[in-house]
């Protein structure tokens, strides 16, 4: 079940916009452009329709969130009993392939987190064909549609979603990178999540 749309954040990359939950959870993203169809539409509907949530397995994390000054650059800080972590979102902009970037950034002491991503192209309906390369990416297609996800954390299939559990110390970050291709064409090329974030 979506979340009231007061507790969404936006992020974009000037061709297309994903909402952001307080959860951690991107509700809602049309890929490539605007008027694409959804590939996450669980705003719409239920998590069965298209979601990504990076977040505490603490269900009890206290949750603020800010826009560093003057961007679309959003973070999502999580406060749990055993540490603190920071959710950083945002889309680079002028890449040739759209793509969602997400770090997540160790504050203070050592937390689990969990990601689960469901994409679902056409709104909801169409469950993509997924594998992984050689290189460790995952790349699901639909149609039309390819995206590749990059991580170093592990990542395993289960009940139609992509699911890794992970700890995040103090110092360290974690990138998640998503990036949007046609599925005709060899995968994107990898995104470098720290020099996306300085250039954004």
């Amino acid at each position: 079940m979506s979340l009231p749309i007061e507790d969404y954040a936006l992020i974009g990359d000037c061709q297309t916009a994903a909402l952001v939950g307080r959860n951690g959870s991107i509700d809602w993203l049309c890929w490539p452009r605007f008027d694409s169809d959804a590939c996450f539409a669980a705003l719409l509907g239920t998590e069965e329709h298209g979601h990504w949530r990076i977040a505490p397995r603490d269900p009890e994390a206290r949750v603020t969130r800010r826009y560093r000054p003057n961007t679309l650059i959003l973070e999502t800080r999580f406060e749990c009993s055993d540490g603190i972590v920071t959710l950083v979102d945002f889309m680079p902009m002028g890449e040739i392939n759209s793509s969602v970037v997400r770090l997540v950034v160790g504050e203070r002491g050592r937390v689990a987190m969990c990601s689960q991503l469901a994409i679902r192209f056409g709104y909801g309906a169409i469950v993509p064909w997924v594998t992984r390369l050689d290189d460790g990416t995952l790349r699901a297609v639909a149609g039309p549609d390819m995206v590749a996800l990059r991580t170093p954390v592990d990542l395993t299939g289960q009940n139609m979603k992509t699911i890794s559990e992970f700890e995040v110390a103090a110092g360290e970050r974690v990138p998640f990178v998503l990036t949007h291709a046609p599925s005709h064409l060899p995968p994107p090329q990898p995104v470098g999540a720290l020099s996306a974030l300085e250039a954004t």
